[in-house]
């Protein structure tokens, strides 16, 4: 990859990364990027900064890379004119993308780069995606569209919850179809593609580096587009614990959360109940007598139909309960952005069943077959 000449000579270049765009044998990318002899002159960030310390919805700001002295640029929340003035005042000449998405459509590294796409079109600015593999594997493509209506940075434009496409997949369906519908044009877009990586084959969890704090594991990944609808609601969705994602609950729930949920042998996983207290975040030092969900197979897993059984599960078992995050003014609440619609929540208010709560929500949209590459 770093011997690509299209690369070397570009330019003052500039990368939007973190802490997991490294070698692999666990270099840092950007120094092996310098030794190479490509011209690095600014390292953009996503959320939770260059090294990830940080929580969701946070960032690290502007800094010098201790390493390099190559200024630090934070991207985080950052789109439109606010984006094209750091770029341009960045006088980068060609911008390469290098971190690791999870495959999941609320994910915001994925809409990083989107918001980068844009720019680039705006601006002139070449850009050129580092490929890593989908952690997910490259075959499901599952759960709703996006409502344009419910466009946010946990979904631009309408993709599946989970894509099954890499990050340079994924900037080539944008930079054909959403680019130019958003700024009239397409960027220069290129992506240095993987060599061997099979669409059958999830990562390999001993090359795992967690691309953010709370996607420890692999395990934390394959689960994340079902347990991830939880950061819509009132419920923990594990934040503040060592299992996030796969521990939830709320101070109100009990012991029957667990065995409700085994009763309806979800493929895959099984349920136990679990008391744990938040160490940050919603329910921060309650006790919570919830579940943790256990992956017993993650090739029968099905995050959809997890995702919205447990919501209806607890729906059910505890109907006084307000299950909601409420909106903030002038936005939809938050599970409709995340689910991509208003179908989930009012569906599970009307206790409507899964095929029903699917049939009302944005179908599943087509991947085009000109942005497929392995």
């Amino acid at each position: 990859m770093l011997a690509q000449p299209g690369l070397i000579g570009a330019g003052r270049t500039g990368i939007c990364t973190n802490y997991t765009g490294v070698t692999a044998d666990l270099r840092r990318g950007v120094d092996a990027l310098i030794d190479a002899g490509i011209a690095l002159t600014t390292i953009f960030t996503p959320e939770h900064g260059y090294w990830g310390a940080v929580q969701a919805g946070e960032s690290d700001g502007d800094g010098i890379d201790a390493a390099t002295g190559i200024p630090v640029v934070d991207t985080y929340l950052c789109e439109g004119e606010k984006l094209d003035a750091l770029l341009r005042e960045s006088g980068v000449e060609q911008l390469l993308v290098d971190f690791q998405d999870i495959g999941v459509r609320f994910y915001t590294y994925t809409w990083t780069l989107y918001d980068l796409l844009c720019s680039a079109a705006r601006l002139g600015i070449r850009i050129v995606v580092l490929d890593r593999p989908n952690p997910l594997g490259g075959t499901v493509r599952t759960g709703p569209g996006l409502d344009a209506a419910n466009s946010s940075f946990v979904g631009r434009v309408s993709i599946p919850v989970q894509h099954g496409l890499t990050l340079g997949e994924l900037g080539r369906w944008f930079n054909e179809v959403h680019v130019p519908e958003a700024t009239g044009r397409s960027a220069d877009f290129d992506v240095i593609e993987l060599d061997g990586w099979n669409r059958e084959r999830q990562n390999p969890a001993d090359s795992w580096v967690m691309p953010s704090p709370n996607m420890p594991t692999l395990t934390t990944a394959t689960v994340f587009p079902a347990i991830g609808l939880f950061e819509g609601t009132v419920l923990s969705e594990g934040r503040g614990t060592t299992r996030p994602f796969e521990m939830f609950g709320a101070a109100w729930t009990d012991a029957r959360l667990a065995a409700a949920l085994n009763e309806r042998e979800l493929p895959g996983v099984v349920f136990r109940e679990s008391v744990f207290r938040p160490t940050f975040s919603k329910w921060h030092g309650d006790v919570v007598h919830g579940a943790q969900l256990h992956l017993r197979d993650a090739t029968a897993f099905d995050p959809i139909t997890t995702g919205i059984t447990v919501l209806q599960t607890i729906a059910e078992l505890y109907p006084n309960e307000s299950l909601w995050l409420p909106a903030n003014p002038g936005r939809p609440p938050f599970i409709d952005l995340l689910w991509g619609s208003a179908a989930l929540r009012e569906g599970i208010h009307a206790g409507d069943d899964q095929r029903a709560i699917l049939a009302s929500s944005p179908a599943t949209p087509q991947v085009p077959a000109s942005a497929l590459i392995y």
